[in-house]
Formats: structure tokens, sequence, C-alpha cells
């Protein structure tokens, strides 16, 4: 079976630079990511970013920090709390965000004070960080401009969830891209949602069916708002990680398809993998190649297109469901 055709061309990802190995840190060093520079390098293409670089700071140079309001921190030297360098970087954020080339995701360096996206400490005039914690001035920056754009940090990626989680936003997100660079139609619009009915149906139900609602009647509807309403629901439904009960029923549905191609005993191999996935007995992997074989054994077009059985490269998938195989019958 054909799968989705997601790889016309590499994605292109903005990196924060120290993962990529320059050595622009504060201390003179570098975070070379392994997952970035041996992993993720051959699927795509890297522009890298170092906003404390690019504002004038030195290497070596003294180490910022945010203190203040948690909301809106400022980021200042530890040493020297009166170098007050929020401003710089914030107007750099809006920068890259206004000339922001054509990247379908962002990796960035976590707990950095300028490129951090979750939990980043700010100290209090206590000395101690507050609850809760605050985000990097940079990527405030840029998560605010464009909200759509999938962005997450190295280290949440060792996460295998995690991981699958933002690789399918950054394709699916690439995907749009493309979508749009070719010009939008009525048309167009709605085979995207076609391809990625079942990929949206396991992350957001609710989504799934109001985006349903939204596209039946495109009668009267200003094409540029509805593309802009359609992708940030998309990508903020993908944003939630799906379920075992959401990928069961999304396995249910796909198994519908078959019900006339399949053998009574095929049918109840079928079920009684998908339950035990539910059941958290195996992983995912196991009823989804059962059902990839199958569906190569009895091809559907329209199952073909579904992203959801291939939402990017089968090599980025966690090695621990990569190595995995069906069971065999006795």
């Amino acid at each position: 079976m054909s799968v989705s055709p997601l790889y016309r061309r590499k994605p292109t990802l903005g990196v924060s630079a120290c993962l990529l190995g320059s050595e622009v840190r504060y201390n003179g060093g570098h975070k070379a990511s392994r997952l970035c520079l041996d992993q993720l390098s051959e699927y795509f293409d890297f522009v890298p970013y170092c906003p404390e670089v690019a504002i004038g700071l030195g290497t070596p140079r003294e180490p910022i920090r945010l203190v203040g309001d948690p909301g809106a921190p400022r980021a200042v030297g530890t040493v020297h709390p009166d170098q007050d360098h929020t401003d710089a970087l914030a107007a750099y954020g809006e920068q890259v965000a206004a000339e922001l080339p054509a990247i379908s995701g962002y990796i960035v360096m976590q707990q950095s004070p300028s490129c951090g996206l979750e939990r980043v400490k700010v100290y209090q005039d206590n000395g101690h960080p507050s609850e809760p914690k605050g985000r990097g001035i940079f990527t405030r920056v840029l998560t605010e401009r464009h909200p759509n754009l999938p962005i997450e940090e190295e280290g949440r990626l060792n996460d295998p969830v995690l991981r699958e989680n933002f690789l399918t936003r950054v394709f699916t997100y690439s995907q749009w891209q493309m979508l749009c660079e070719s010009g939008i139609t009525r048309g167009k619009l709605i085979e995207f949602h076609a391809r990625h009915k079942y990929l949206l149906m396991a992350t957001d139900p609710l989504r799934y069916k109001r985006l349903g609602r939204l596209l039946g009647d495109l009668s009267g509807q200003d094409l540029d708002e509805l593309a802009n309403h359609y992708i940030a629901e998309l990508m903020t439904a993908l944003k939630r990680c799906a379920t075992r009960g959401t990928h069961s029923n999304v396995l249910q549905h796909l198994s519908g398809y078959l019900k006339g191609a399949l053998s009574a005993e095929e049918k109840q191999e079928m079920q009684q993998l998908i339950s035990q996935y539910r059941k958290g007995i195996i992983p995912l992997v196991v009823p989804l190649t059962l059902l990839k074989h199958h569906f190569r054994q009895h091809p559907d077009r329209y199952i073909a297109q579904q992203v959801y059985l291939q939402p990017h490269p089968e090599n980025l998938s966690p090695v621990s469901y990569t190595h995995l195989t069906l069971p065999t019958k006795a």
C-alpha cells in the first residue's frame, strides 16, 4: 500500500545554534544534540539561530537569567543585573518572526532565558525561582507571532510520545505550507482535510467533528479566512497527544474498510490486537502493522491517502516501535 506523499522535499527546522554544535553558549561551549545531528539531519534542513549572539553578546559572556513577573519577565545579567537585555531579545524575535523563512518547525534549547519554551526559571527578589515557570524572551515572541508553528524543546524530544507528536505536527505543517504555495482552493482544502481525517480523529475528536462541520458548507465563506481558521484549529488539535482510546477508535474505523475482504479468523485477530492495545498489553505498532499488511493485500484508494498510517518517515519512529514485529500464529 502506498503512503501519503509527505516526502517530496525536506522540511526545514529552525534550531537553537548550540544544539547543532556551534560554540555560542555563555561559556564558549555548545550543547550538540545527537538527536538533531545523527537522526533528524537526514530528513530535515536546519536553520540555526542564537538570539544572544545575534544581539551582540560575546562568547564567552556573562550569563543572563529571567527575573520578575513570570508572565512578563526581564532578561538580565546574573552578575550585573542592571544590564537588561529583554528589549533587544524581543526585538530580535520580532525581526526573525517577520523574516522567517519557510520553516516547518523549531527546536529550542530547554531552560534557556532566551530560547526556552517551558519551565524556564524566573528568579524572584528572594533569589529563588517562581512557580509557575516562564518562557524565554525570544521564543515567547516567536510563539505569539507564529502560533501554528510546531515548537519543542530538544530535551523533551527524548520522550518518544512527545517526539512522535512533534514530528507529526512538523510534517503536517510542511504539507500545509506546500498546499499554500501551490495556491489553495476549496477543493484542495477539502482534499487536505480528507487525508488528515483519521490523524485528527486520533488527537482531538471534538475538533475533528467541528472542522468537519466547518467544511461541510463552503458556500459564501471567504477562502483565506476559512483556510486561516482551519489550519489554526488543526495545529491546535495536533498539539494533543493521542490516547489509547482515541487510537483504538481510529483503528476500528480503519478496519471497517476491510470487513468485506478479511476472513472471520483475520477479523478476530485484528479485533484481538486492537483490544490488547487498548488495554496497554501491546504497543500501537502491532495492530497498526497488521492493518497496513491487510491494506497492502486489499488496497483501498481512500485509505492509501491517510496520513495517520504514516505521518512521517518510518525511520523517525521511536526505536522501541520500529524493532517490534507482529506475533506469529502457533
